[in-house]
């Protein structure tokens, strides 16, 4: 799997290229600041971005703003946000575009490299990996209406893991309930969205996005 990296801390640039080289995946451009990161993007293509929110030169939205342009150029490139705090506005951004290979976490929770590298390759295979915050934040002081208000507070909750990035079986151990259980309440959530039949891993990218962007 070939990265591209963008954080402008040295430390913890170089302390990704590090954990991500031992894990055996190319690191094709370690970058740090906003105009470098767009230009690896469109030049290396890579199988994933892991993108700082803030670069130089403004250190507010340089690496979002780049992630962002990079994918309106290569529709559903992966990208793996970090950000030190809930950028409401940037998130929403971000998965505006319904094509999924999107994740946003707090940095806080790269320090747990397991974790870290579970929603990377989540991404890279165009799935969601959102934190908890993000999506709290992302659903604070809005109304889910049309077809999302038809969700029951059990499929609510089984979406709102799914968007974590969290598989069935998770899924079930988190909510103590049986496989079949959350397996009803998926296809449930995929009938009362209007998603056709369809791949189940797509078609659980488009259920996440309706609910965030709702």
């Amino acid at each position: 799997m070939r990265v591209v990296i963008a954080e402008d801390l040295v430390l913890l640039r170089e302390g990704f290229v590090a954990i991500l080289e031992a894990a055996g995946l190319e690191v094709v451009a370690a970058v740090s600041t906003g105009p470098a990161l767009l230009e690896a993007l469109l030049t290396q293509r890579p199988d994933v971005a892991v993108v700082d929110v803030r670069l130089p030169p403004t250190f507010t939205d340089e690496g979002l703003r780049a992630a962002i342009a990079a994918r309106k150029e290569i529709p559903g490139l992966p990208v793996l946000v970090l950000s030190q705090y809930v950028e409401q506005l940037y998130a929403r951004e971000l998965l505006a575009d319904n094509s999924g290979g999107v994740g946003y976490l707090l940095k806080d929770r790269v320090f747990d490299v397991a974790q870290f590298m579970d929603a990377l390759h989540r991404v890279a295979g165009g799935g969601t990996a959102l934190d908890p915050d993000v999506i709290s934040k992302l659903l604070s002081g809005g109304r889910q209406s049309g077809a999302l208000a038809r969700l029951t507070p059990r499929e609510r909750e089984v979406l709102a893991l799914m968007a974590e990035g969290r598989s069935n079986a998770a899924i079930a151990q988190r909510l103590v309930v049986s496989g079949r259980a959350v397996s009803k309440h998926t296809a449930s959530i995929f009938a009362r969205l209007d998603l056709p039949e369809d791949d189940d891993d797509n078609r659980r990218v488009l259920a996440v996005l309706a609910y965030l962007n709702g």
